[in-house]
């Protein structure tokens, strides 16, 4: 495995880059500021929005790309360089869905801020470790900006308990499993994969130059977009029979792991 001519790395946040304390590592930021010296770009791509992947990387927010709500919104050194939000004309399909089940708790996310229905009251501390930014309202009438992602949430199982009630959708709407507890819901071309295609295009980057971190169905598209893409110890079966390779787990700094060969590759040339 030769890490030598990668120019672009791509990480997922949770479950990849962060611990199980949602924390980035002094390692990584160790390793990020010597990187960055053989001019390799750095992309986060998360299920987060952008203030909360700013927020979690705040050190260096302004000297990496960000990939946020799976692909939703892509800010290149502030400069937002894509957002494609849901049609909200079909909106109430969704709705009705989400009303069906009362342990289902929807988050609908813009560029600035989220949304938490009222009745989340007893979810909202652990929903704003993930939208940090955000706003309880009654109805998404109150919404008037455009939703870029909808997150539901389900504190014991989303592949059980929300996927199937979303998955006859998939023709209209991108329906990914994000997490344990998570489905996202947005626009069928807003993914990590496109995003990262574009980015490659614009820097004129090959998968082949490309080094790609990744855990859930939410990092598919992505971590087919590089050469050497990675699944995570704790990463989805899926994801692990979709990357090329497999590095230790989010606690076990799985990513710093992978980042200093690549460090001692480049140093090597």
């Amino acid at each position: 495995m030769d890490l030598s001519k990668i120019k672009l790395i791509v990480t997922d946040m949770d479950g990849t880059l962060l611990n199980s304390n949602h924390e980035v590592s002094t390692l990584f930021l160790e390793l990020f500021n010597k990187i960055k010296k053989h001019n390799v770009l750095f992309v986060a791509a998360s299920g987060r929005p952008y203030y909360g992947i700013s927020e979690k990387l705040k050190d260096i927010k302004n000297e990496i790309i960000i990939v946020a709500e799976n692909g939703g919104v892509v800010v290149d050194k502030e400069n937002v360089i894509l957002s494609i939000p849901i049609n909200k004309n079909n909106l109430h399909k969704i709705e009705n869905l989400i009303y069906s089940n009362s342990q289902i708790h929807p988050i609908y996310c813009t560029k600035t801020k989220a949304y938490f229905k009222n009745n989340s009251n007893g979810f909202i501390k652990l929903l704003s470790e993930y939208y940090p930014t955000f706003c309880v309202v009654n109805s998404v009438n109150e919404i008037d900006e455009e939703i870029i992602k909808i997150a539901l949430y389900h504190h014991e199982d989303s592949e059980k308990h929300i996927f199937p009630l979303f998955e006859h959708l998939t023709t209209e709407y991108k329906i990914i499993i994000s997490g344990k507890h998570w489905v996202d819901i947005s626009d069928n071309n807003a993914n990590k994969g496109n995003a990262i295609e574009l980015l490659q295009k614009t820097y004129n980057i090959s998968l082949e130059e490309t080094l790609a971190f990744g855990d859930y169905n939410n990092d598919i598209e992505m971590l087919k977009r590089a050469s050497f893409s990675f699944a995570m110890e704790n990463a989805h079966q899926n994801v692990k029979e979709t990357a090329t390779y497999k590095t230790k787990s989010n606690d076990e700094f799985g990513v710093e792991l992978i980042l200093e060969q690549l460090l001692k590759a480049k140093e090597a040339l």
